[in-house]
């Protein structure tokens, strides 16, 4: 079933508006300033908000502890849509699902991994020896970053998600009452989170929020390319969620050529960043690295890494490259990963190997998302997806 298209950007609270604003683009205070306008008792908003989130409800009609005039007002003033899936792919053993989704201004991917208590990682979204399942969200349709070998940097940069098209991300695994539960929440997929910093947060703020979904904020990872403002902004918020910044080089020369638009931010400064939200937020910072053969996955480039990162309170968290099509780039071998591993953590460097999921359903950032553009679905549904091969690179942003 196809839906109304959604509003793209949030917009004032003003039930006389003929556009409805989607109700989870406004902040719990918000909320709660709205109901308290209309003379309703305070705990409204908490019922409200639970129903939205925790109950996944996607329609005022549901929440049948509100009254039914104030079910009315509701549904007059805000939109509360149900998320369309384009397409799903899963592994066979049901542990990854990867699903696109109609935000109704374009499409978005949003990753489901479920691991076994046995399972361990090192990544800060989690590692305690119990049943864990990770949603892996997008925040922007496509991105401006550039990287080399990433699938949705080869799309280009199109918008912002709005918070609520973030959550609504986490939601559609929410709602599925045959899963797991959801535990872990990482702003990993599509687009760089702190270049979309406001929505990013907004959005943290309800998946921790008692009346939302109520997640640990330790089981909340932020992935960015390094944007400064960006990280400390998120600092200055006091979360406890996970920072992983991508590094993908020992040097500033070749980090500049896989990561064109972060030439005017040095390791260094990366570095610094990191002990910057280490003492302000007193998390450890991740350092992300994929690895490309014959790019930057030598022993030699893994001894110079080890030389940058020591006595940084840090991780890494090894990532073997998900080959893209378009980019000529290739995964390393499994002894050449392991080799790079080791000299890593011979120098003294807390480095391992992110477990592979989903390489076999396109779960790579983009990947989904490409093939269905190039597909005759996409003109089926009507949406605009543009093919690699007519992307140009965007320019640098520093």
């Amino acid at each position: 079933m196809s839906h109304d298209p959604v509003p793209l950007d949030p917009v004032p609270l003003d039930p006389a508006l003929p556009a409805r604003p989607q109700l989870l683009d406004h902040t719990p205070a918000e909320l709660a300033a709205c109901l308290a306008a209309w003379d309703e008792p305070p705990y409204r908003a908490a019922q409200l908000s639970r129903w939205a989130l925790a109950r996944g409800a996607t329609t005022f009609d549901a929440m049948t502890d509100l009254p039914v005039a104030l079910r009315a007002r509701l549904a007059a003033a805000f939109a509360l849509p149900p998320t369309r899936v384009l397409t799903t792919t899963r592994t066979d053993d049901g542990a990854t699902t990867k699903l696109l989704l109609d935000l109704g201004g374009g499409a978005v991917e949003a990753v489901r991994m479920d691991y076994d208590p046995e399972e361990y990682d090192g990544a800060p979204e989690g590692g305690a020896a119990r049943a864990r399942s990770t949603v892996c969200v997008s925040t922007q349709l496509g991105c401006a970053m550039g990287c080399v070998f990433c699938a949705t940097g080869l799309q280009g940069f199109t918008r912002n998600l709005t918070p609520a098209e973030i959550l609504a991300q986490v939601l559609v695994f929410t709602r599925d009452a045959h899963a797991r539960p959801v535990t872990n929440v990482v702003f990993m997929g599509m687009g760089e989170p702190l270049a979309n910093t406001t929505a990013t947060i907004a959005a943290i703020r309800w998946l921790v929020h008692p009346d939302g979904l109520a997640l640990r904020q330790r089981g909340i990872t932020v992935s960015t390319v390094g944007l400064r403002a960006g990280i400390r902004r998120l600092a200055a918020e006091r979360l406890q969620v996970g920072l992983t910044i991508s590094l993908h080089a020992p040097d500033d020369a070749l980090r500049r050529h896989l990561v064109p638009t972060a030439g005017g931010t040095t390791i260094d400064e990366l570095l610094a960043l990191g002990r910057e939200y280490f003492a302000t937020t007193g998390r450890r910072v991740t350092y992300a690295y994929a690895l490309l053969a014959g790019v930057n996955d030598s022993e030699p480039q893994a001894a110079a890494l080890a030389q940058r990162l020591r006595g940084e309170r840090a991780h890494v968290n090894l990532v073997p490259y998900n080959p893209v099509a378009a980019t000529g780039l290739r995964r390393p071998t499994h002894s050449r990963v392991r080799a790079f591993q080791r000299t890593l953590q011979a120098a003294g460097i807390n480095a391992t190997v992110r477990i592979e999921r989903g390489a076999a359903i396109a779960a790579a950032c983009g990947q989904l998302r490409s093939d269905y553009a190039q597909s005759t679905h996409a003109a089926r549904d009507g949406l605009e997806l543009v093919p690699l091969e007519a992307v140009a690179r965007p320019r640098s942003l520093s």
